[in-house]
């Protein structure tokens, strides 16, 4: 075994992909006009901000301050489902299978980042949010095959 002190790995990425979900649930709720829906994406987008600050400590340890910056692919789905929404006839359908897009994006970096040898309060911290986000992505699912 080796003294090696183990490194957190790829926090900061899950921030960062957290806090730009958050922000399109927060545009999304723009696009839809249904209160239930409205009130859901405001629920996600909470729980997506708690996740953030809840790893921020991690980030802190990963490189040596809070992360606050958002991930660039997110943001670039946003746009481009800003644009389809334009011209869809089905814009809650639409804005909804991009944040089901978001959600699969969420689980991959979190997914990236436990294949990582980190640090086992790291480590239980990213198992018990992958299960949460995971809750989410299934909740985001229904509501897409639900508004198809």
């Amino acid at each position: 075994m080796s003294n090696q002190v183990r490194q957190v790995e790829k926090v900061s990425d899950i921030i960062k992909v957290l806090r730009a979900g958050a922000e399109f649930y927060e545009d999304a709720k723009d696009e839809v006009k249904e209160n239930r829906i409205e009130v859901f994406f405001d629920r996600m987008a909470d729980q997506k901000r708690q996740a953030a600050e809840s790893l921020q400590s991690f980030s802190i340890a990963e490189q040596g301050e809070m992360e606050t910056g958002e991930a660039v692919s997110v943001n670039m789905r946003k746009l481009y489902t800003d644009i389809v929404s334009l011209i869809s006839t089905n814009k809650t359908h639409t804005v909804i299978s991009q944040l089901e897009e978001v959600e699969d994006k969420i689980l991959e970096v979190i997914d990236e980042a436990l294949e990582e040898d980190q640090p086992d309060t790291c480590a239980r911290a990213l198992r018990k949010l992958r299960a949460q986000m995971q809750e989410n992505h299934d909740e985001m699912k229904a509501l897409q095959k639900a508004t198809h």
